[in-house]
C-alpha cells in the first residue's frame, strides 16, 4: 500500500513544513496528525503564516541549526517556545575545507560526504536527538521540529521519531524523500559551490538515509540505539506510541 502524502500547509515563508502523522505503523495503528510537525527554518514565516502556526496549537519549535545558523535567521513566534538542540552544519566546513585546498570534489565524493555526515548524525549526536525525543515526550503537546532546510537532521529526526513509533524503513524513506517535491532552495542561505555540488548539498538522496540506518543497524538495530545510545527506556517508548498513534 502506498504510504500517504504528508499534510502539508501552506505556508508562504516555510516550504518544508509538513506533518509527521498519518503514517501507518507495522501493526496497523495510525500515527496522529496534528501533534509533530517538520519544517525548514521558520525565521521567513509571514504575519498571516504566524497566525496560521499560532493556530496549530504549537507550544514549541526544536530548532537543530547551529550557532551560526541561529544568528543568520533568527525568529520569534509569541507563544512558541524555541528550544534549541543545536547540531553544527559540519559537512559545509569539510566542503569549505576541501574548496580552500583547491579541491572540487565529485558528486561521487559529494555524496560520500553527506552519508558521513548521517553517521555522525547516529555516532556522534545521539544524546541531542535523544533530547528531541525526550522533549516531546515531556510535553505531550503540539510541536514543529526543524533545521535550516528540514532535510538532514530534520529528517534523521523524523527516520527517528517514525521508527520508535513502529514506522517500517519504506514508508520511513518515503516521508524522507518528500523534502525534495517541497523544499524551496534558497541562494541566500546555501552559500557558493559548484552546481554539482550544491545539488548533492541541498537534496536528499535515499542512499544518505540508508548511512544512517546501517549505522544504526552496527549497534544492534532500532531497538537498542533506542534503548541505548538514545536514552529511552522501555515505558518511554510505549509512552510516546501511547501518545502519538491511534487505533
Amino acid at each position: 500500500m502506498k504510504p500517504p502524502i504528508a499534510m502539508t500547509s501552506p505556508l508562504q515563508g516555510a516550504s518544508n513544513f509538513r506533518d509527521v502523522g498519518g503514517y501507518i505503523t507495522q501493526d496497523g495503528r495510525r500515527v496522529k496528525r496534528g501533534q509533530v510537525f517538520r519544517s525548514d527554518h521558520l525565521a521567513g514565516l509571514t504575519a498571516d503564516d504566524v497566525l496560521q502556526v499560532q493556530g496549530m496549537g504549537l507550544t514549541h519549535s526544536l530548532d537543530f541549526r547551529g550557532v551560526a545558523e541561529c544568528a543568520a535567521t533568527p525568529y520569534d513566534i509569541a507563544g512558541v517556545q524555541r528550544v534549541a538542540l543545536s547540531i553544527e552544519p559540519s559537512v559545509i566546513a569539510k566542503m569549505q575545507a576541501l574548496v580552500a585546498q583547491g579541491i572540487e570534489p565529485t558528486t561521487e565524493e559529494t555524496v560520500e560526504l553527506m552519508r558521513g555526515t548521517y553517521r555522525d548524525f547516529v555516532n556522534h549526536n545521539a544524546d541531542t536527538f535523544g533530547r528531541f525525543l525526550k522533549h516531546l515526550l515531556a510535553h505531550s503537546t503540539p510541536q514543529v521540529f526543524h533545521c535550516t532546510a528540514g532535510k538532514d537532521r530534520t529528517g534523521f529526526a523524523a527516520a527517528l521519531l517514525l521508527s520508535a513509533l513502529g514506522v517500517d524503513r519504506a514508508t520511513i524513506e518515503h516521508d524522507y524523500l518528500l523534502t525534495n517535491q517541497l523544499y524551496r532552495r534558497d541562494p541566500h542561505i546555501e552559500g557558493k559551490g559548484p552546481a554539482h555540488v550544491m545539488k548533492v548539498l541541498w537534496q536528499v538522496q535515499p542512499a544518505f538515509l540508508h548511512a544512517a540506518f546501517e549505522a544504526v543497524d552496527q549497534q544492534g538495530g532500532m531497538q537498542d540505539y533506542l534503548h541505548g545510545p538514545i536514552g529511552l527506556d522501555t515505558h518511554e517508548v510505549q509512552d510516546l506510541r501511547d501518545w502519538l498513534l491511534q487505533a
